[in-house]
């Protein structure tokens, strides 16, 4: 296990980028950048998503933690790295809404824990329709912040069919555990932990 995860966890909880960065390169020395963006960097994610969670953390802070650790994963583990995780092709995407933080704090998580990805921003209903046919997403996780938009969701699973699997996030699915299941959708997320877990589980499962 290598060392100074709770140091690194603590460097970027206090947004201190000199010092995360500087554990994260001592990291290196010990062990291949795919072993410490497993050991170091997404435990302390999971840590800092955990803490967000229990209303310790403001916000910004695992908004920042996140879009930092995106940064240095970059650095060590570009898009074409052979290292990175062997996995479908996804797709992340805020539908109909304006609010995208909570969608970027799920994408440089993902991206920090070695997903790839597309980024398709905000979009409509036709238009998710369309580029996810277009790129042969096989995964697409979509967040919303208003009922309405969740309720879209069920035009984009009935579209796409069951060749795509679909994970939904968003302050509507936590206010209704079972709605998910209502739009068509195949999860739901609470944070970016749990994408992480489902999109595993479901490369473990069924080989996507």
């Amino acid at each position: 296990m290598i060392e100074n995860s709770q140091a690194f966890q603590e460097a970027l909880v206090a947004l201190d980028k000199v010092q995360a960065d500087s554990l994260f390169q001592e990291a290196l020395k010990d062990a291949k950048p795919i072993q410490v963006v497993e050991q170091l960097v997404v435990p302390a994610l999971e840590q800092i998503g955990e803490q967000w969670q229990k209303g310790d953390l403001a916000l910004s802070q695992i908004y920042m933690s996140g879009r930092f650790c995106e940064e240095l994963v970059e650095r060590v583990l570009p898009p074409s790295d052979p290292d990175r995780k062997h996995q479908p092709r996804s797709a992340m995407v805020v539908l109909n809404d304006f609010h995208m933080l909570g969608k970027r704090i799920v994408y440089s998580v993902m991206r920090a824990s070695g997903f790839e990805m597309f980024d398709y921003g905000r979009m409509d209903v036709a238009q998710v329709i369309e580029r996810a046919k277009q790129d042969r997403i096989k995964v697409l996780m979509i967040s919303v912040l208003m009922l309405p938009s969740a309720l879209k969701v069920r035009e984009v699973s009935d579209a796409l069919g069951d060749d795509v699997k679909i994970l939904v996030g968003g302050a509507p699915f936590l206010f209704d555990d079972q709605l998910w299941k209502d739009v068509g959708a195949d999860a739901m997320g609470r944070n970016a932990t749990d994408a992480i877990n489902v999109v595993e589980t479901w490369m473990r499962e069924q080989s996507l």
